[in-house]
């Protein structure tokens, strides 16, 4: 299990980072810091000029390790994961310069508060995008989905914890390219190299500049989700839903 970083070609100002955490890439707390270490130490470095965020595995992410919560009979893990999702997304939408996701397979929960702040998405074909959250006894990254899908789709998609393809992505605008997945990395790469091809310093320039005019503040967006997620677990909800969760033939991985 780890967070390793490359730079396959040297020259052409693109870092690698790969999540590997078998057998879903479901991140414990420390993954999810790991993750943030790795974007911003990539971003730091002034010979790079755009970050891929990819992903080993079955599928890019499947949110929080839920056996982690399970076995903590206290809010330590809770605690945890809400602070290192919030750092790892923080990361990507912060990283100094643009941040392209390749995305296989599922990319539940944390995976698109991860891909939702990225700069931009390539997507292989059989990519799936959700927040199985109220299914699991939590609530959260809908800051994040809103970045991907209209407003009301959000919602639909939020309530029923139901998912979207990369297709329909595609059609929506967010998802930059789609294709086999064999074709995963190299596309993305091709997507990055391009982008790298600019100016190092104009390019964080850019990203500042673009990042100075969203219209919401992701941050403090998400970390109002994140209240509602601990009152959920205070009440004993979501350990109520979670000690539920799989047993009804129902959304999540």
């Amino acid at each position: 299990m780890s967070v390793s970083t490359s730079v396959p070609e040297p020259t052409q100002g693109v870092a690698v980072v790969t999540v590997d955490y078998p057998p879903v890439n479901a991140l414990p707390v420390r993954g999810w810091y790991a993750v943030a270490d790795a974007v911003r130490a990539a971003g730091r470095d002034p010979a790079t000029r755009c970050v891929v965020l990819a992903a080993e595995g079955r599928g890019f992410n499947a949110g929080v390790d839920i056996k982690e919560m399970r076995r903590d009979s206290g809010h330590t893990a809770l605690i945890g994961a809400n602070r290192g999702c919030y750092a790892a997304f923080s990361a990507v939408y912060e990283c100094e310069v643009p941040v392209v996701a390749a995305v296989q397979g599922f990319c539940l929960g944390g995976g698109i508060g991860l891909v939702g702040n990225a700069d931009a998405i390539v997507a292989s074909e059989d990519a799936m995008f959700g927040l199985p959250e109220l299914d699991r006894g939590a609530l959260g990254a809908a800051t994040h989905l809103a970045r991907l899908v209209p407003q009301h789709l959000m919602r639909a998609l939020y309530y029923t914890s139901r998912t979207v393809t990369a297709a329909e992505l595609h059609a929506h605008g967010s998802v930059w390219q789609v294709v086999p997945r064999a074709e995963l990395r190299d596309a993305a790469l091709e997507l990055a190299r391009e982008i790298a091809r600019k100016d190092g310093t104009l390019l964080r320039f850019a990203k500042a500049a673009i990042n100075g005019i969203d219209p919401v503040d992701v941050h403090r967006s998400y970390r109002f989700e994140q209240g509602f997620t601990f009152e959920a677990n205070l009440s004993g909800l979501a350990d109520r839903i979670r000690e539920d969760f799989g047993t009804r033939g129902e959304g999540g991985t």
